[in-house]
């Protein structure tokens, strides 16, 4: 390195001016090109004094900075390609919405809303209005409410209905969700105090009889949604529970999780209880999420008794947990379909990858295996392979859902092909496999298929 190395970095200046005469003036904010130039010029100068070789030519920063704009100008939250075959992939968002839902937050977005107000009378009016009925009409409960995930349902139920009193629940139901959130911490935050009954494996109704005192507000029930015990095992059924808690004047909170509003089996998938059952069943207040099974945006969902949902309703913990007017919308128009069962099943996402028969994915593989085929190189290989997806999300964690998959073979390692679809854009997210990378079609959406052959194609142009 010498001080003619140094001496000869363009300016930044130099850089913006020639990117802009390049790229167009006004495609980027020059307070970011300026910034990104500086760093790219930075950069190079630091290698330089390290004595690392270093190409300063301007046209080499030039890229540089022309990168680094481009990333630093793109959002980080974006559409993704899923061909993990995890169906609601909690890290990439979960439940895909349906078209309608699409299209109600496009218009609810676009300007103002009628969110909170009575559009008959012209007065205030309450945001849970575009809900609620939908989903008393569809649970059978007598009253409703959304918050912004299930796990605030939770805590707010729990806040405000039990806050300084016990709440009674299996030890085997202490369960932990994502993000390692647990139900004994999230209790602990409502005010109220846990009371834990049985043992891990084995509860009774007599441990719950013996657990009740003056004191206790709840009886809890938690619907071990993301994972299974087996063996020597016994649990409570929720009918012997809300039994007992009718002859003990005490009300019955059952946490759903999941939340699904149709028969799973109707499809050939593990039974799954229903919020519907729950209601039924005579629990006071059911919990449930919208962006697991029910297929809809983030939510957390209550439904149940009116005096014990406008206790929860009237809650001051109530507002910090609310939901906005475009996760109102997406709720709303996920649960129209519902109306028709059947409909549900054809037009919301997750049902649809839910229930698509294998023998309908081989086909969709083997088209995209011959559209693959005719983009590649001959040393590449694509192949259909059978394999096992998942529901995900925290759901039906015994399910195996037969399925079909791409598997692709390039001369560089699978790892290599697996982060360079992620740094498309839009990024493909696939799985590793017997040293191949497999892109399930299970979790596939109508157009994915277009963007893994355009990204597949750009790999190979690099």
């Amino acid at each position: 390195m010498s001080a003619a190395d140094l001496r000869n970095l363009p300016s930044v200046e130099r850089l913006v001016s020639q990117l802009e005469q390049e790229d167009g003036t006004g495609r980027y904010p020059r307070p970011l090109l300026v910034e990104c130039a500086r760093a790219v010029v930075e950069q190079a100068r630091r290698r330089l004094l390290r004595s690392e070789t270093v190409d300063t030519t301007p046209r080499t920063l030039l890229t540089d900075l022309r990168a680094l704009v481009t990333s630093r100008a793109s959002l980080s939250l974006a559409r993704a390609v899923n061909a993990t075959g995890i169906i609601v992939h909690t890290n990439l968002g979960r439940a895909p919405l349906c078209d309608a839902a699409v299209r109600a937050v496009a218009e609810v977005m676009a300007g103002y809303s009628t969110l909170e107000i009575d559009v008959e009378s012209g007065r205030r009016g309450a945001r849970h209005q575009h809900v609620e009925p939908l989903l008393t009409r569809l649970t059978g409960a007598e009253a409703a409410f959304a918050v912004n995930n299930n796990a605030a349902a939770v805590l707010l139920a729990l806040a405000a209905l039990a806050h300084g009193r016990q709440v009674i629940v299996s030890r085997g139901e202490l369960v932990e969700i994502g993000g390692s959130f647990r139900m004994p911490e999230v209790m602990a935050q409502s005010g109220a105090t846990l009371v834990e009954v049985g043992t891990t494996n084995r509860t009774h109704l007599r441990d719950y009889e013996r657990a009740i005192s003056p004191d206790t507000a709840l009886l809890l029930k938690v619907h071990r949604s993301n994972f299974s015990i087996r063996g020597f095992v016994a649990e409570v059924s929720l009918a012997d529970l809300v039994d007992l808690g009718r002859r003990r004047g005490i009300p019955i909170m059952f946490d759903l999780g999941s939340g699904c509003l149709v028969d799973l089996r109707t499809r050939g998938l593990p039974y799954e209880p229903t919020v519907q059952e729950a209601v039924t069943a005579g629990c006071e207040i059911v919990t449930f999420s919208g962006d697991k099974l029910l297929g809809g945006p983030q939510a957390g969902l209550i439904v149940g008794r009116a005096k014990f949902v406008e206790a929860i309703r009237s809650h001051p913990l109530a507002r910090t947990v609310r939901m906005d007017k475009l996760d109102y919308a997406a709720l709303a128009a996920t649960l129209q379909q519902y109306v028709d069962p059947e409909a549900a099943w054809s037009s919301l996402p997750v049902l649809q990858m839910l229930g698509a028969p294998a023998e309908q994915l081989r086909e969709r593989a083997e088209q995209l295996r011959d559209a693959l085929v005719a983009a590649v190189p001959s040393m590449w290989r694509v192949t259909v392979r059978p394999t096992v997806a998942e529901v995900g999300g925290g759901s039906l964690p015994e399910a195996h859902l037969p399925s079909f998959a791409l598997a692709i073979s390039s001369p560089k390692p699978p790892n290599w092909l697996e982060q360079t679809l992620r740094a498309h854009r839009p990024p493909v997210f696939g799985r590793i496999a017997e040293e191949m990378l497999l892109l399930d079609v299970r979790t596939l959406l109508p157009g994915d298929e277009n963007i893994i052959v355009e990204a597949l194609r750009k790999v190979i142009s690099d």
